[in-house]
């Protein structure tokens, strides 16, 4: 298996576990940007993702460079290609409603890898399929399985780009790891049996446009 491949199957072999036993083996520091279009509609997510010490090491293994421990955008690129694309087939860990109703993200655009200080990070533009205006907008991001962890950063963890002057934002971090199971069913944005384990463990974005 290729180190290019590590992070999808990862991902697709926590799909496969039993989720009573679930913990994380893959640690995320994320930091999201709410981006409006001038209309005032949601256009979609910004986001950085930095990977713990761990899989930032194993993932740069056999990764040519001209300067040793030094990656550039270029030599990470091929890494950040098959990052993205494997995302995809979990919606990218980012979960969306506006106007009651769930929405769509298309692939995302303008993706790449850095590298700083031993510390691997994905920055990518998560757009909506279809731009919408609501007057209350619901993210969540996590990990359905939990084997990945999000943590959003201590400092400006999420922002809004472009949004209407009246939008308020309120984030909510998960709690403690006790969280009551009835949330499985009521706040989840997925459905099947064990495939929401990990909303217990969500990061709320809530957006409110008056």
């Amino acid at each position: 298996m290729t180190k290019l491949l590590l992070f999808g199957a990862l991902v697709t072999w926590a799909l496969g576990s039993n989720p009573a036993q679930a913990h994380p083996h893959v640690w995320v520091t994320a930091t999201s940007q709410l981006v409006y279009g001038p209309d005032g509609a949601f256009t979609g997510v910004q986001h950085s993702w930095a990977f713990d010490d761990m899989f930032s090491t194993y993932a740069l293994q056999g990764i040519e460079t001209k300067q040793k421990g030094v990656y550039t955008r270029e030599e990470l690129a091929p890494l950040a290609q098959t990052n993205v694309e494997s995302l995809k087939e979990f919606a990218y860990f980012t979960f969306a409603k506006a106007n009651g109703k769930k929405q769509k993200f298309a692939e995302p655009v303008d993706y790449y890898l850095e590298q700083k200080d031993g510390v691997l990070t994905l920055h990518f533009f998560l757009p909506l399929k279809t731009p919408v205006k609501s007057p209350d907008l619901a993210v969540e991001v996590f990990d359905p399985t939990y084997f990945i962890d999000f943590s959003f950063a201590d400092k400006d963890p999420v922002t809004l780009k472009g949004a209407p002057a009246s939008c308020k934002l309120d984030f909510q971090r998960p709690n403690d790891g006790t969280a009551n199971a009835q949330r499985m069913s009521e706040d989840n944005f997925l459905s099947g049996d064990n495939s929401n384990y990990g909303a217990m463990f969500a990061n709320k974005i809530a957006v409110s446009c008056p």
